[in-house]
């Protein structure tokens, strides 16, 4: 590619000198792939007689991310596919392109911003690949995200290469299988996989003399003469299958039969859920500082969890009553909220319960009052520890799996999880590093505020911790073809004066995983719907939206009749709801056809403690001054239970009203999936989730929040045609419904993790899955460096 880039550079050298000169002229030390392609559309209106775009330069700068500006060089980063990076340098005056490493490209980053830093300086440089080298790797970009499909075909087709072996390993395995202290699956009379063989056959012939719904207390006896325990089926026909399996699995194995026969395992019987950080409750804790979806997900999560794990238990004849916990952090100052207490059931299941514990500080005082996720890294550590001591007294056992969440709770999974030996699962719900424009570049800037040098050190350790990687998407992976993933965005990165990143993660690894959740069906159906609609609720849900004596809200709706354009979110800048409020001030179009309702946290700056929000809030309170949209706008600074909100979504829909989602970025976009399934039609950011969840034109629409004014006359647009024609609002709507019934539902979700947590436990039990060595080198890194910039906070 670089013979051909110089070959045209010195073909065309008059267009692309000046092409490279007007980058130098716009005077910014980093551009971004937008602006390059901006440049570049200019350059090719500028001169209509050259075909540009299909020529060398053309190709370069339709795969470049960005660019570093140092006259008289220029240095791009340009993705030759997904996960695939290379980087050219470009002499100008010269006129001379060459291949440079990725070193020498965040070199480049670190000297323009900033400018002492010498190039002989001593950097520590983190490349992760050398430990990783002889593990499996996917080949292809559309086989990211399903990780443990590859790895079990891949480690099976090794592993079933010989027999004696993979014989050997499955009979060890399935003696490992405890529960409370009772055996399961087999006892100590086999000790060959020869005798198993045998044994299997003869549990075959002794079941088909016994009738199909005989259970354990029929057959167990007999069973136990054999070798076997109780675990492979409620019914005599339920162990009949299980007996099938794993009968063809010994005498011809693949990945298939191995992942049915897994499924069937009684392996999880406790699981452990880490969320330290916000408010974490059921009831007033939405719209709280750092509280938010993620809440939601995981109290959906549980549920749904349990119900698979019940009814896998009992299809495996194990009378046991799974548990799980959600752990998290206590806050004895919680106000009118739960989070004073150290132990809460969750509502809608039967065994499953908040466990809260607080932070503390080096004199091991409990710290009384909320922190920010921004300022929580010095206590995790202590907390992990405080952890496993409650869990252990809780359950008895070890858990079997631990789940952890966003980066504070994946790195407290990390260091449970190595101290207990249990099968490790992240979910990271979204990254700070792809919120914050250069928030790694400029990191000691924001430092004080921020501390994002520990939040990227603690997520680079998690996720090479991790025994596999949950995504709801694969834009939250890999991204696309033009904009780069949020795990992505950690292959390769600098925090200068600190360390630089050479191979942090791959995306190609198979830990990474797509499994999407859903939004509560009982909560979140059709407004079509009536015979389950919370009618009692309208009168309520009236006097927010128009009544003049609801409490803290700004603005009163003159024009009843008109649809209404409905947001909720938190008040931060991410979430953008200040940027909705000023696309529908300066759209005149926009506010004659429609009203702006937004539930967004609190509506006085006063009542916050965080800064961000408070800056929002004030914010959005100077748009309604600007342009005068106190009879346009209703801002309810109003945390909503979940009843509340699928019925004020269904009230809005009645209406022809839409959803709009305008976050700068959204890892998944849970209220997305809530609106759709709705039937409320739904605009949304075409960053991140979104992108994936909604199909453009049939089950919604992507929005782009970075241009204001399209966006805003893409909302008019629908509007307008929904009135001329109103099957138009009517097709999106039933396209939204019927595409989150068909791939956002808890059932799925839980029967894929439950599936997901069997396989890895299984390869990691088989292999060295635990990549051993890594786990060395992070630990170096996590004394060295991680737990000193913890204790720089104060």
């Amino acid at each position: 590619m670089i013979h051909s880039i110089q070959e045209y550079f010195q073909s065309k050298r008059s267009i692309v000198y000046m092409f490279f000169r007007n980058l130098i002229a716009l005077d910014r030390p980093f551009l971004l792939r937008s602006d390059l392609c901006d440049e570049f559309d200019s350059l090719i209106e500028s001169t209509p007689d050259e075909p540009l775009k299909h020529t060398p330069l053309g190709n370069l700068i339709s795969r470049v991310q960005e660019a570093v500006v140092k006259a008289p060089r220029i240095d791009f980063a340009f993705r030759s596919r997904i996960g695939k990076w290379e980087y050219i340098r470009i002499h100008v005056e010269e006129m001379h392109c060459e291949m440079i490493n990725a070193s020498a490209f965040l070199q480049s980053k670190e000297r323009v911003s900033n400018p002492d830093q010498k190039e002989d300086d001593w950097v520590l440089e983190i490349d992760l690949s050398p430990f990783n080298r002889e593990f499996p790797k996917l080949q292809e970009p559309r086989s990211i995200g399903r990780g443990v499909e590859f790895l079990n075909r891949n480690l099976s087709s090794k592993l079933f290469n010989d027999p004696l072996k993979h014989g050997d390993l499955l009979l060890k395995f399935l003696q490992v299988h405890q529960c409370m202290g009772q055996q399961l699956m087999l006892n100590d009379r086999l000790h060959s996989i020869g005798q198993l063989q045998d044994a299997v056959n003869h549990a075959q012939d002794l079941l088909s003399q016994h009738p199909n719904d005989a259970e354990w207390d029929a057959v167990g006896h007999s069973l136990q003469e054999l070798g076997f325990e109780m675990g492979w089926g409620r019914t005599v026909q339920r162990m009949m299958e299980t007996f099938a399996l794993l009968s063809d699995l010994l005498e011809a194995p693949d990945h298939e039969r191995l992942s049915a026969f897994l499924g069937r395992i009684p392996m999880i019987f406790n699981v452990v859920i880490l969320s330290p950080h916000g408010y974490f409750g059921q009831s007033n804790v939405l719209g709280k500082p750092d509280t938010g979806g993620q809440v939601i997900y995981i109290l959906d999560q549980v549920k749904a969890l349990e119900r698979e794990m019940r009814n896998r238990l009992e299809e495996q004849g194990i009378n046991f009553e799974p548990r799980i916990l959600v752990v998290t952090r206590l806050i004895p100052d919680a106000g009118e909220t739960s989070c004073d207490q150290p132990l809460e059931p969750i509502v809608g299941t039967q065994n499953a319960s908040i466990v809260r514990i607080p932070f503390r500080n080096a004199q091991e005082d409990v710290i009384p009052h909320w922190i920010s996720r921004f300022e929580i890294w010095p206590y995790l550590e202590r907390f992990a520890k405080d952890t496993e001591r409650e869990v252990l007294a809780i359950l008895g056992v070890r858990p079997d799996l631990i789940i952890g969440n966003y980066s504070d709770g994946n790195l407290v999974a990390s260091l449970l999880s190595e101290q207990l030996k249990v099968t490790q699962c992240n979910i990271a719900h979204a990254l700070e590093k792809t919120k914050y424009l250069y928030s790694d570049l400029y990191w000691q800037t924001n430092e004080g505020q921020y501390h994002f040098s520990s939040q990227f050190t603690a997520d680079l350790i998690a996720m090479n911790t991790a025994d596999f990687i949950i995504t709801s998407t694969y834009q939250e992976i890999a991204g696309n073809a033009e904009s780069v993933g949020q795990y992505e965005s950690y292959s390769t990165f600098t925090l200068p004066g600190l360390y630089r990143v050479i191979n942090g993660i791959n995306v190609y690894d198979p830990k990474f995983n797509i499994v999407s959740p859903g939004a509560d069906s009982d909560v979140f159906f059709p407004y079509s719907d009536e015979s389950r609609r919370l009618k009692e609720l309208h009168p309520e849900i009236e006097r927010m939206v128009y009544g003049e004596e609801f409490p803290g809200h700004r603005g009163e709706l003159t024009e009843r009749d008109k649809p209404i354009i409905f947001s909720m979110a938190r008040m931060d800048r991410i979430k953008n709801l200040t940027g909705l409020a000023q696309w529908f001030g300066e759209s005149e179009s926009l506010r004659e056809r429609a009203n702006l309702v937004i539930v967004g946290g609190n509506i006085d700056p006063n009542q916050s403690s965080d800064h961000e929000e408070r800056e929002q809030i004030e914010y959005m309170h100077s748009l309604i001054d600007q342009y005068q949209l106190d009879s346009n706008i209703r801002w309810l600074g109003a945390r909503l239970d979940k009843n509340m909100s699928g019925e004020i979504y269904r009230y809005i829909a009645d209406n022809g009203g839409v959803f709009v989602q305008p976050a700068l970025f959204e890892a998944f976009g849970l209220t997305v999936i809530e609106a759709m399934s709705s039937g409320l039609p739904t605009f949304a950011t075409l960053y991140g989730g979104p992108q994936e969840i909604i199909v453009d034109g049939e089950s919604g629409f992507h929005i782009d929040p970075n241009h204001g004014a399209e966006s805003a006359n893409k909302i008019e647009s629908f509007f307008e045609r929904s009135k001329n024609d109103p099957s138009v609002w009517a097709k999106i709507s039933k396209g939204a419904i019927k595409r989150v019934e068909e791939r956002y539902n808890w059932p799925l979700y839980a029967e894929r993790l439950m599936t997901l947590s069997r396989v890895y436990g299984f390869w990691k039990h088989a292999t060295n899955l635990e990549r051993e060595e890594t786990q060395r080198y992070l630990q170096m890194f996590y004394g060295l460096m991680l737990k000193k910039r913890n204790e720089s906070i104060q």
